[in-house]
């Protein structure tokens, strides 16, 4: 479970486990998110689902692959927002304006967005598949109540 914060190994007081101490030296709410990224609301997703929906090692293992992927397609997101706003940029500061290089990058920047919903779709259904159904219930809980957002 160390590793997974991404703080690298005895991040806690006596480098042991790191709820407690740990969640509130490294600040687990929000933070970080980004318009459109539909990703999860907290800063470490891993350790938080784990801890909150008292998951065994095999569903820690399986969802860190799930949210490995989320955040692999953010990323390409995030390269792709840079991307068309530099495309915007250039038409904006060429001599003459290029509309249809501008739709090309807005419609770029759908469906960068479209992918993104997709990616998440699919996650929450891999989740739905790997929790057990007292889980599902507290995830729906934490998803409720703004604990976790996606």
């Amino acid at each position: 479970m160390r590793g997974a914060c991404g703080e690298g190994v005895g991040c806690g007081p006596d480098g042991g486990t790191h709820f407690g101490w740990h969640a509130a030296h490294h600040g687990d709410g929000g933070g970080g998110d980004e318009p459109g990224a539909g990703h999860f609301g907290v800063r470490r997703p891993l350790r938080f689902l784990a801890f909150k929906l008292d998951l065994d090692e095999a569903q820690v293992t399986e969802l860190a692959a799930i949210l490995s992927e989320l955040k692999t397609e953010r990323a390409q997101a995030a390269v792709d927002q840079r991307r068309t706003t530099s495309a915007l940029a250039d038409a904006v500061a060429a001599e003459s304006f290029d509309e249809a290089k501008v739709r090309s990058a807005a419609d770029e920047r759908v469906k960068s967005g479209e992918r993104v919903q997709a990616a998440v779709a699919r996650a929450l259904g891999r989740i739905h598949k790997l929790l057990e159904p007292e889980q599902r219930a507290k995830l729906a809980y934490l998803l409720r109540t703004g604990a976790l957002s996606i």
